[in-house]
């Protein structure tokens, strides 16, 4: 499955997900971890585990820096 992923002050990013893939699994294929960022689908934040529905989101970094 195709999902375009932009990363909010960030790059775009289109990736190409096994058909089973999650939300945890889009963070990942950006470099980011749940814990330092949140998937958002339609403007809402969505659950790490849950299997990618959307075919484009937005990546939310929580954490940047150190």
């Amino acid at each position: 499955m195709r999902v375009t992923c932009a990363v909010v002050g960030g790059d775009t990013h289109d990736l190409e997900l096994d058909a089973e893939a999650t939300y945890g699994d889009v963070l990942a294929a950006v470099g980011l971890s749940t814990q330092e960022a949140s998937v958002l689908v339609d403007g809402s934040p969505v659950p790490e585990d849950r299997p990618v529905d959307a075919d484009s989101v937005r990546v939310l970094r929580l954490v940047k820096g150190g």
